[in-house]
C-alpha cells in the first residue's frame, strides 16, 4: 500500500510515501527523463547533496538499464551549491562541499538536477548560478522525488516522484537506505486529519 513504511524505524511522523514508493517513482522519473531527451545518451545528472547525490546515483542505474547509451561513470556527477546561496550571511558557517562533474562534461548536454525536496526553489536557483560558470549545456532539467510546494522563485520541476501539499509548518524528511538505513518519506508537525486531507490534494 502506498505510504507503508517498511519494517524499519522511522522518525516520528506520517509516513507518505515508503520504499516501494520511492523505487516506483524513481524507476518513472527515469523513463520520464529518456522520453523527454528522446535517449539518454546526451543526459548527465548532477545530484545536489546530500540525498540528491544518492537519488542521482539510483537514477543513473535506472538510466543506463533503460538506455546502454547512458554510463553511470561517465553521466553522473554531483553539484556543490553552498557559495551560490543567497543566505549565507545568515548561516555562514555552512561546510563547503565537493562538486564532480560528469567525466562527460555539461557542455552541449543536457543536464538533470536532481534533488530530493523541492520547497522554496532558492537551492535550484544557486543550482543554476553554479551551472553557469561550469558550462553551457543545451538545457537544464529539474528532478526532485518530492515537490512539497510553497515556493518563492519561479521555478518548477520537470520530473516529480509525488507532488505533497504541506504547511508552511511541517517538516518533510526524504529517508534513504544508503544514508538513513531506510526508504521513506516522512511528514512531522501534521495536526491531526491533515494527512487524509492532503492525500486526496495530490490525487
Amino acid at each position: 500500500m502506498p505510504g507503508t513504511p517498511d519494517p524499519h524505524d522511522v522518525p516520528e511522523g506520517t509516513v507518505v510515501l515508503g520504499a516501494s514508493d520511492v523505487a516506483r517513482a524513481l524507476t518513472r522519473i527515469a523513463h520520464e527523463i529518456v522520453e523527454r531527451a528522446k535517449g539518454a545518451q546526451d543526459v548527465v545528472l548532477l545530484g545536489i547533496p546530500t540525498r540528491g547525490v544518492t537519488l542521482a546515483a539510483r537514477l543513473a542505474q535506472r538510466l543506463a538499464s533503460i538506455d546502454p547509451g547512458f554510463d553511470p561513470e561517465r553521466d553522473l556527477g554531483e553539484l556543490d551549491v553552498t557559495m551560490y546561496r543567497d543566505d549565507l550571511r545568515r548561516q555562514p558557517t555552512r561546510a563547503v562541499g565537493v562538486t564532480r562533474l560528469p567525466a562527460a562534461g555539461i557542455e552541449g548536454k543536457t543536464v538533470v538536477l536532481v534533488d530530493d525536496v523541492l520547497f522554496s526553489g532558492r537551492t535550484i536557483r544557486a543550482a543554476l548560478d553554479a551551472i553557469g560558470d561550469l558550462g553551457r549545456p543545451q538545457a537544464v532539467r529539474l528532478a526532485c522525488l518530492v515537490d512539497r510546494g510553497h515556493r518563492e522563485l519561479p521555478i518548477r520541476p520537470d520530473f516529480v516522484g509525488k507532488n505533497l501539499p504541506t504547511a508552511q509548518t511541517e517538516r518533510v524528511r526524504v529517508l534513504l537506505a544508503e544514508v538513513d538505513g531506510t526508504d521513506a518519506v516522512v511528514i512531522s508537525g501534521r495536526e491531526p486529519g491533515a494527512a487524509a486531507a492532503a492525500e486526496e490534494g495530490a490525487r
